[in-house]
């Protein structure tokens, strides 16, 4: 499965949206709604499905699911 898609799915625990109307260049706040709280949870429920740890000051900067995916891709190139 591709990221975008259990993204999605991680996504649509939080927000009520259909999935397929999420891409990637959906903005986090303004097009899904999600709160600093929500992206929090949002960055738990990644670090555990990709075993990652996501610093808190990464999280702040996210804005698009593009970025979550960029991030993802970055931390999973340094467990390497």
């Amino acid at each position: 499965m591709a990221k975008l898609d259990e993204l999605r799915e991680l996504i649509c625990d939080y927000v009520d949206i259909a999935p397929e109307e999420i891409t990637e260049e959906t903005n986090i706040r303004t097009g899904l709604g999600m709160n600093s709280l929500d992206l929090v949870s949002l960055a738990l429920d990644i670090e555990k499905k990709y075993d990652l740890d996501i610093p808190e000051r990464e999280i702040s900067g996210i804005e698009t699911i593009a970025d979550v995916i960029r991030l993802i891709d970055a931390q999973s190139d340094e467990e390497e």
